[in-house]
């Protein structure tokens, strides 16, 4: 979290956001379509067995491209199995406040 929100602080320059998504994306202003991409990201993530075709369908109802579902979907995979492999392996992380 503190890396990627460092990340994207930089990008945004919204102190008030970063720490927001941090805390609860649900809480933060969002439109529709982010908030769609964020709840796809999350029950990949917590369970991925439960994600059903009408979840994408979902997706391209609030005006997902393909690409953009397959780019989440790649995205969220990708940091899923990167921080499983870190907790697998004990891995720890640089200290936030250094």
């Amino acid at each position: 979290m503190e890396h990627h929100g460092a990340a994207l602080h930089f990008v945004t320059k919204d102190h008030v956001l970063v720490e927001g998504l941090k805390r609860n994306y649900r809480e933060v202003e969002l439109d529709e379509k982010e908030v769609a991409i964020l709840d796809y990201a999350v029950k990949l993530t917590r369970k991925p067995s439960s994600v059903r075709d009408v979840d994408v369908d979902e997706l391209k109802e609030i005006g997902c491209s393909d690409r953009e579902i397959l780019d989440v979907c790649q995205i969220a995979s990708y940091f899923n199995f990167v921080n499983r492999m870190a907790e697998g392996l004990g891995v720890k992380l640089e200290d936030p406040e250094s």
